[in-house]
């Protein structure tokens, strides 16, 4: 796996240069750029970096936002990733309703997953009978799992589909997620990953120790893009590298 690994003493330090290199890939593109959107804690901050300092900064309305999975719960519930990036980020922003294609997570969670599927198609260039993705903000879990592909779900990295219907393992609450196929075919892909208890599971995957494998985020390795690893200290401490 070929990768770049940014390590930040600080999560600001971090959302200073994810903003800079967001705002560098729609300066440079004539064209609208397709931004996936991860959910979580981190994002959120980053989110909320974004609204605070580059409001005026990015031209907003050359992103088409996307998401990389969402909760199968309305768009008003706490748990929705919408709701989080639009309270964080989108309410603040000058961008066009038009720009914004949400997952529906109040609606049957199959036939969402084909609907959405069919938005990303006709929304996205496509390379290779998949989207491409001009960038893909990824969390990762301490089960290994990232968008909302787990471990007892293998299948979601390799399956023909743009998105599928997950299952969360010990809740049992459905899920729409990107397919591992669909975010491998992005043109750059973050992981952006904080916090000491994510430390082995990221050595374990960067450093491909005994078990990697069973890590869904340990396969997401784009064939033409670029993988960036976005890590605060505390999370990159059990890592070897050669720095």
């Amino acid at each position: 796996m070929s990768y770049d690994l940014k390590i930040f003493n600080s999560v600001n330090d971090l959302s200073v240069f994810f903003a800079d290199l967001l705002k560098n890939n729609v300066d440079k593109s004539p064209e609208k750029i397709n931004l996936v959107l991860s959910g979580g804690s981190t994002p959120e901050f980053i989110f909320n970096f974004l609204a605070e300092q580059y409001q005026s900064k990015i031209s907003w309305n050359k992103i088409n936002i996307f998401w990389g999975d969402e909760r199968c719960v309305p768009p008003a519930d706490s748990e929705s990733n919408y709701k989080m990036a639009y309270d964080s980020l989108l309410s603040s922003l000058k961008i066009p309703e038009t720009n914004i294609f949400r997952i529906h997570g109040e609606a049957d969670p199959p036939d969402e997953a084909k609907r959405y599927s069919e938005i990303i198609k006709n929304n996205v260039p496509q390379k290779n009978n998949f989207p491409a993705f001009d960038l893909i903000m990824l969390g990762l879990g301490e089960d290994g799992h990232t968008a909302s592909i787990f471990p007892d779900q293998m299948d979601l990295i390799t399956n023909d589909k743009i998105c599928s219907v997950a299952v969360h393992p010990v809740t049992s609450q459905k899920r729409i997620t990107l397919t591992g196929r669909a975010i491998n075919n992005a043109k750059r892909i973050i992981f952006i990953v904080t916090g000491e208890n994510k430390s082995k599971v990221v050595s374990d995957i960067l450093n491909k120790n005994t078990g990697w494998e069973k890590y869904p985020a340990g396969f997401i390795n784009p064939g033409s893009g670029k993988l960036i690893w976005l890590l605060d200290k505390a999370t990159a401490g059990l890592i070897e590298t050669n720095e």
